[in-house]
């Protein structure tokens, strides 16, 4: 596997492929003439076909880059946007991601990326990865270029994620870029190493958070059921203390942080500033209350190591268990 990694470990041995048409290993959302292409798959609601293999490739997004250094098809990307922090990448994938050209890196105050339409048509794309504000499936179709975002990213989301999704998305990059063995290899080794990693979370469970605090003050956001975060937790041993709200993110007061006072609050950021991240939960109102301050049991991590679905989730559940490893409700 391309992305940075030790042995990992997580039961995804009992996975059902059933998510997104995916039954017995094979793609039911394809649909495949002649011996390759044309072939059509499902994403966000939409049926995107393709007539060859992508060749010129834009990225707008880093949570498309596991999956295609995982399939060896990462060359296919002529042109990327956005933020690539090097923590989430081996030697091998970060050496070739220098070596493609940066569009730019210029995020709104929510962290969206700020690009025009007219810079990424001029890179004659035959393959958009990501959406943004301005540059949706929509507004690509009328210039004829397929886009595919991650499904967690899509308007509907995801009903019930899980690290089968991710299991989904490979095999999805796999069909589109013709890689279906290479595909299938990497699944096995994900199976092996989400059943390893979960085997470490034995533990008596304790109670989390996971939060994405806006550095500098503002808004603070906590993840439900409907985003990874829920089976990440899981499989590391902990409770979310959000779990009975069914949705991937929404905001949420000091108030009702402070009342559910997780053990464990994990901080996510983009921008490999852990230290402010950190100094973001500290500094809301009453935080010293919280129990999960209190113990030092705040742990900063970046956002691609627990969403949406990818190779990195697995390297983001190892930093958990490396970090609180199994230890039950009393032994903090």
């Amino acid at each position: 596997m391309r992305i940075r990694r030790t042995p990992l470990a997580v039961a995804l041995a009992a996975v059902v492929l059933t998510g997104c048409g995916l039954v017995g290993g094979t793609d039911e959302t394809a649909t495949v003439e002649g011996e390759n292409y044309p072939v059509t798959v499902d994403n966000c609601g939409a049926a995107v076909t393709f007539n060859r293999e992508p060749e010129r490739v834009v990225m707008l997004k880093s949570s498309a880059v596991p999956f295609l250094a995982e399939l060896g098809v990462l060359d296919r990307v002529k042109s990327r946007g956005g933020e690539y922090p090097r923590d989430y990448y081996d030697d091998q994938t970060w050496a070739q991601l220098e070596e493609i050209p940066a569009l730019t890196s210029r995020t709104d105050a929510s962290g969206h990326l700020l690009i025009s339409k007219e810079v990424v048509i001029n890179q004659e794309p035959d393959l958009v990865l990501g959406e943004v504000d301005n540059l949706n499936r929509d507004t690509l179709s009328s210039s004829e270029i397929p886009l595919i975002e991650e499904p967690a990213m899509c308007a509907e989301g995801l009903d019930d994620p899980g690290y089968d999704d991710v299991v989904d998305q490979l095999r999805t990059y796999a069909t589109v870029f013709d890689r279906r063995d290479e595909g299938e290899i990497a699944v096995r080794e994900l199976k092996k190493d989400l059943a390893e990693l979960t085997a470490r979370a034995d533990g008596e469970t304790r109670t989390a958070a996971v939060l994405y605090p806006t550095v500098g003050g503002g808004v603070t956001y906590a993840y439900g059921t409907r985003s990874m975060a829920e089976p990440q937790l899981e499989a590391a041993g902990f409770s979310n203390v959000f779990a009975d709200t069914d949705k991937r993110v929404f905001e949420v007061t000091t108030e009702e942080l402070l009342a559910r006072d997780p053990d464990v609050i994990i901080a996510l950021h983009t921008t490999a500033d852990d230290d402010g991240v950190t100094e973001a939960i500290a500094d809301l109102p009453g935080a010293d209350s919280l129990t999960a301050v209190r113990n030092g049991d705040v742990m900063p991590l970046l956002f691609n190591y627990v969403e949406p679905p990818s190779p990195l989730n697995l390297r983001g559940l190892e930093l958990i268990l490396d970090k609180f490893g199994n230890k039950g409700a009393g032994e903090k």
